[in-house]
């Protein structure tokens, strides 16, 4: 990946790793845009798109991007945004409504996107650098008691859900697990590294891919 070219990075990450603390800051680094599925969900809703209607409005080049990144402003500085925000999509017509409001945002200037199927969205997408952030189990439940401010069992109740969850989806559109490394080109451990250090990681990888 070359970061003076318009590019993408997705962070796939596991509930409690930090990944999305880490993809915020990287896209703040990098000094780009940083979608999760916080924001798609808001976006969504908001302008009550489908499939049919994205297509639409492109082919009438209307202002909609303009429109999008108004939105995001807004929603990316409420303090009412959600650590987490799962939208269980259930169809393909769903999935696929999804994939064109991340694909549109990309072809419009560089970002950072956080979510379950992101890395599927992008895969063959040009320029492209696909991240994996994970923890142990024990890591994870004691960043959700913090976050969150539950319970250890209530922590591992979070986790098995969001887990299966995550995985179920993957499967449901792509013959592969979320889990194989062969979708990433980085793979990090957050047990030892705080956030910070590892946007640090993340940044000399793409500087040491430019050379």
């Amino acid at each position: 990946m070359n970061k003076n070219k318009q590019f993408v990075i997705t962070i796939n990450r596991e509930v409690g790793s930090g990944g999305r603390t880490v993809g915020r800051l990287l896209a703040e680094r990098l000094n780009v845009k940083y979608y999760d599925k916080a924001l798609v969900a808001g976006l969504t809703e908001k302008f009550g798109l489908t499939l049919e209607e994205i297509e639409r409005i492109k082919a009438q080049k209307k202002t909609w991007w303009n429109e999008f990144n108004n939105y995001y402003k807004t929603l990316v500085n409420s303090p009412i945004l959600p650590m987490e925000a799962e939208v269980r999509l259930t169809t393909e017509s769903m999935f696929e409504t999804e994939k064109a409001i991340l694909e549109g945002l990309a072809q419009e200037e560089s970002c950072v996107v956080a979510g379950r199927s992101s890395f599927l969205v992008f895969r063959d997408w040009p320029n492209h650098l696909s991240v994996f952030v994970q923890a142990s189990m024990q890591h994870r439940i004691n960043r959700l008691v913090q976050k969150r401010g539950i319970t250890e069992q209530e922590a591992c109740d979070v986790i098995e859900q969001m887990d299966k969850s995550r995985e179920t989806y993957i499967q449901k559109y792509d013959d592969t697990t979320r889990y194989d490394t062969r979708n990433y080109q980085l793979v990090l451990s957050m047990d030892d590294m705080t956030p910070e250090a590892a946007v640090n990681v993340i940044m000399s990888y793409i500087d040491n891919m430019e050379k």
